[in-house]
């Protein structure tokens, strides 16, 4: 069986081996859970008769691991400036180093994911590290990959402070400087593959050729960058008779679309500038990478994977054999379950702050009916999660529906999250849910509708920046710390909402602000100071250093956010942006500012003829206050709150806000060399899948 099932496994696409790897994967789980549950329940170890069920399950897994253990042929690495070799390992930053390779290894065999980063240690001597695996790469592949990547690394750049080693299957990188969401395509590092063999004698054919193929990775250069999860495409492209070049993008998923979009087209041109005339070549960065061929280099097909008859039969088969397993362990080892109902997804909710299911419920019937049957034409905006309709009750009243979509990243938790908040919290500078649906598949939110749109609607539109004066500005800040005060010490709950940003400031009427979109708060309980999660949710640009880097979060995190978000309501700028010379960042920009004695040089030009300059200055002051590198340092929301509302309050003076450093300010100068792009895009990371903590009311 063995060569002839590794063969099958490679040319029939690893699709077979990946179907029954994540089988097997949600089988283990299942009953490793269902084991954790009989065991609690009777205080009995697992019977011996129970674990000879796993056998089967545990043979099957192997032959799996075995049939796709191919080998990655291709090595090359980049070893960046080094320590004294002498005195290297006893450094702190060497053994920073050799724990955050280590435990993107570990973490890689609990989260099962193909892109990771961390970090470990303090400032200066702080290791920052990630991996990239290719998409078509199974999971085992990638881990080993991996390994030897971060055991080749020891070997070949001992004494680097960075370094990149790239394998056929992977990429893994370190440095003792910040590399998440950085984009380095630079002429200095990057490293080139040509095939041996060129496409034709004839100078006419070569140059027919390559122009198919470059334009054809310009496109999936494009289609990558506007990818707004993976950062990556592959597709094949006919070029003459029935031959065919097959190309493959990525970026590591950190980058903004923008970022993305120059790593892959600067890499592109360079396949032509070294490889002109080859049937084949690579272009490997730090942060993205571009391949073609003439031949299917990648182990499933690109564009449609069609299967063939003996595949789908084993597909089939494999399936109706786990299917049968676990029917049969359901039914020896616990009750049939009842439907899930919404009070179940309560259930480590206390009993008292439980809102009542009838009184929030609306039919699904009614809601098609409020919104046309979820009509375009009753389509108002695109969230994270889904589609945003505009709906009417039969009463007249005006609703916002907030329909999620079944391929998005919110599930069962987040819809609990933002339901059990939102029902409980009750501030005019919240949106308010009046309602949810849980039916046919569907899960829907119903809101109050906030006519005016979001803040960035306004703020980042250079048509729309003169519609929104100094004084309405002011107000809109005023009503977001009330709203984050709230959230934080006057509810019966203390809420930390960590995804604060423009687009999630909603605007009424009278242009009165309403935070919204609860579903990556947590909850904290009732003498809880802080929390830590090893997965960050939230988008970059508004998250403190603490957080983005370590997973360390509290209030002081949401005042971060907010400091930010001061200094884009007063200066009309986007945090992190692209422009002419560069990377712009707006709290480096604003800190040079207030140094050199000149705040009101970022005022929105919109604003200078009629604002209050010691208005101004004062929330500029605050701002930087919010935005301190240390999080004991920032005020909390009640003394902000204070200082808006009272001139008497004397404001401390600010220390830098993170990442003003010569070294960010050379990468920055660094990136101004290459193509000009346009707005920068924030990138959102995965939500946690651990969302909701136990609640308690104060």
């Amino acid at each position: 069986m063995g060569a002839g099932f590794v063969r099958f496994a490679e040319l029939e696409l690893g699709v077979l081996v990946e179907i029954m790897r994540v089988g097997f994967h949600l089988i283990i789980c299942c009953l490793k859970k269902e084991v954790k549950i009989v065991s609690q329940k009777s205080h009995k170890p697992f019977h011996s008769a129970s674990k000879k069920m796993f056998l089967p399950l545990h043979l099957l897994w192997l032959s799996v691991i075995i049939s796709t253990a191919t080998s990655a042929q291709f090595n090359t690495h980049y070893c960046g400036a080094g320590f004294d070799k002498t005195s290297y390992k006893n450094t702190s930053y060497y053994m920073n180093l050799i724990q955050v390779l280590d435990s993107l290894a570990s973490e890689f065999i609990i989260n099962d994911i193909k892109f990771l980063y961390n970090s470990s240690g303090n400032h200066p001597d702080m290791a920052y590290a990630l991996y990239l695996c290719r998409e078509d790469v199974l999971p085992n592949d990638c881990h080993n990959c991996l390994l030897l990547a971060r055991d080749d690394l020891k070997k070949t750049c001992q004494s680097s402070k960075d370094a990149v080693y790239w394998k056929d299957d992977c990429m893994l990188r370190y440095a003792n400087y910040s590399i998440f969401s950085m984009m380095n395509s630079s002429a200095t590092l990057f490293m080139t593959e040509c095939n041996k063999s060129n496409i034709s004698e004839e100078t006419s054919e070569q140059s027919r050729f390559w122009e198919d193929a470059t334009g054809f990775m310009s496109g999936l250069a494009r289609k990558a960058a506007y990818d707004p999860k993976t950062k990556l495409a592959y597709s094949e492209k006919s070029y003459s008779n029935n031959e065919k070049i097959y190309g493959y993008v990525q970026c590591t998923p950190d980058l903004s679309g923008v970022d993305c979009g120059r790593c892959l087209q600067v890499s592109v041109g360079r396949l032509g500038d070294y490889c002109n005339g080859k049937q084949g070549a690579r272009v490997l960065t730090p942060s993205c990478n571009v391949r073609f061929e003439t031949y299917k280099f990648l182990r499933f097909s690109p564009g449609k994977k069609k299967l063939s008859t003996s595949i789908i039969a084993a597909i089939v088969a494999t399936v109706g054999f786990l299917i049968v397993i676990v029917g049969m362990y359901h039914v020896f080892m616990r009750k049939k379950r009842r439907g899930v109902t919404f009070n179940e997804m309560e259930n480590k909710t206390d009993e008292s702050e439980i809102i009542t299911e009838q009184s929030l419920q609306f039919e699904l019937s009614a809601i098609k009916a409020a919104t046309n049957n979820f009509s375009i034409h009753n389509k108002i905006g695109e969230g994270g999660f889904g589609g945003v309709y505009k709906g009417f009750l039969g009463n007249g009243q005006e609703i916002a529906v907030k329909r999620l979509s079944k391929g998005s990243g919110q599930g069962a938790v987040e819809f609990k999250n933002e339901v059990v908040l939102l029902a409980k919290l009750q501030h005019r500078n919240l949106v308010r849910l009046l309602g949810f649906c849980l039916e046919a598949d569907e899960k829907i939110l119903i809101y109050e509708y906030v006519p005016n749109h979001s803040l960035d609607y306004f703020l980042f539109d250079p048509t729309k920046q003169a519609q929104v004066d100094w004084s309405t500005r002011y107000k809109i800040i005023g009503g977001i710390a009330k709203g984050i005060l709230y959230l934080h010490e006057d509810s019966r709950l203390r809420i930390i909402h960590r995804d604060l940003k423009a687009s999630n400031i909603l605007l009424d009427g009278e242009m009165n602000p309403k935070i919204s979109d609860f579903g990556m708060a947590r909850i904290f309980g009732r003498n809880q100071i802080e929390g830590k999660t090893n997965r960050i949710v939230g988008t970059f640009g508004y998250m403190s250093p603490e957080y983005a880097m370590h997973g360390n979060f509290s209030v002081k995190s949401d005042v971060f956010s907010f400091g930010v978000l001061v200094l884009e309501i007063i200066s009309g700028l986007r945090n992190i942006r692209v422009t002419e010379c560069g990377h712009m960042d707006l709290l480096c920009h604003a800190w040079d500012k207030w140094k050199n004695g000149e705040p009101l040089n970022i005022l929105d030009s919109n604003l200078i003829e009629n604002c209050s300059k010691n208005e101004v200055i004062r929330c500029i002051n605050i701002a930087l206050l919010s935005v301190q590198e240390d999080a004991e340092l920032r005020p909390s929301m009640a003394s902000i709150v204070s200082m808006l509302n009272s001139y008497s309050v004397t404001l401390p003076l600010p220390q830098s806000p993170p990442f003003v450093s010569h070294s960010r300010a050379r990468r920055m100068t660094s990136t101004s060399l290459e193509p000009k792009s346009s707005l920068s895009t924030s990138t959102v990371w995965e939500t946690d899948a651990s969302l909701i903590t136990e609640v308690h009311a104060r």
